[in-house]
């Protein structure tokens, strides 16, 4: 396959990821799939570190606007939403095989030590102790079984993905005093703002994941045009340096991205913006669409699929 890849053309892998935890289990109500155990993860960094070449945004940007190659294989490694884990366990991992990291935060979920609303909303619709959920055409959906509860839940982040900033938490709070669902248990599950600071200074970069993580498509522009530059402009005030690199959330409520986003990122001054479409970045594509690829949960999928992708596969 790297003999078949030296014939695809040059191309770079941005991988996505979320969560990375000791014990994949322990929050898998609240974050369910998104989450990598740290042993798998510590194999899928030690097989970039072996087999492909870590790089950074930077890499990218120059690649795709034909300023300059990257070195072949070259792999990015990003983090979406901001949580704990990714400074306390992922961040250690990164620095021991040298590879350089891009987390993007959900600035409101920062500020408020709050999980993004996603995982709000799947707290409530596996914990309420209300036997039914009625969305707001009137519909009625039971809930009698985790399945009856997690097809409820899908139907919630459908509707909750359109709505941001005062208008999302409406809707969740709505929905949590119908479900009388429990609170979150407190703590901090979020990086701080200082934590997320020294990921700045010890090299690593860091981007918006908008303010309030809705389906950026799916709101007007005037909320969208908000997400895109009050992010930029927190993340500037807390790290003192220009913000240029944006991830795209994809919590449903498809298109996540469209024409117009993309004119809103340009014109609030992103100079990247990751999607989740899959594939490897070209030259010459668009640097605020990037194509992102979804790691395995096993090591062997990975490097598989890592493969794959510079062949020319879509993974």
């Amino acid at each position: 396959m790297r003999i078949v890849s030296q014939f695809a053309g040059g191309g770079m892998a941005i991988v996505m990821y979320h969560s990375v935890q000791d014990d994949p289990r322990a929050q898998f109500d609240m974050l369910g799939g998104i989450i990598h155990s740290t042993e798998v993860f510590r194999g899928q960094m030690e097989i970039i570190a072996r087999y492909f070449r870590p790089a950074s945004l930077e890499d990218v940007v120059h690649f795709v606007r034909g300023e300059k190659d990257p070195k072949p294989r070259s792999v990015v490694v990003t983090f979406d939403d901001g949580y704990l884990d990714n400074y306390e366990v992922a961040r250690p991992v990164l620095d021991e095989f040298g590879i350089p990291g891009v987390f993007y935060a959900v600035v409101d979920c920062v500020n408020q030590q709050k999980l993004p609303w996603p995982a709000q909303l799947r707290h409530m619709f596996l914990t309420g102790k209300s036997a039914s959920w009625s969305d707001p055409a009137g519909k009625r959906l039971a809930l009698d079984t985790r399945e009856e509860r997690l097809q409820a839940y899908a139907a919630a982040a459908n509707l909750c993905a359109r709505f941001s900033g005062a208008a999302q938490r409406g809707f969740l709070d709505s929905v949590g005093n119908e479900l009388q669902a429990p609170a979150m248990a407190p703590g901090q599950p979020m990086m701080s703002w200082e934590q997320i600071r020294i990921l700045d200074r010890k090299g690593h970069t860091v981007g918006s994941h908008t303010m309030s993580h809705p389906s950026m498509a799916q709101v007007d522009a005037k909320e969208a045009e908000m997400e895109f530059a009050e992010s930029k402009r927190r993340l500037e005030h807390e790290l003192g340096r220009p913000m240029v690199h944006f991830s795209y959330p994809c919590p449903a409520a498809r298109p996540y991205w469209a024409d117009h986003t993309r004119t809103l990122s340009e014109k609030t001054g992103y100079l990247s913006a990751v999607t989740t479409a899959g594939g490897m970045v070209r030259r010459r594509d668009d640097p605020l669409m990037l194509k992102r690829i979804r790691p395995t949960k096993t090591i062997e999928g990975f490097h598989w699929n890592l493969e794959r992708t510079f062949c020319g596969a879509t993974v």
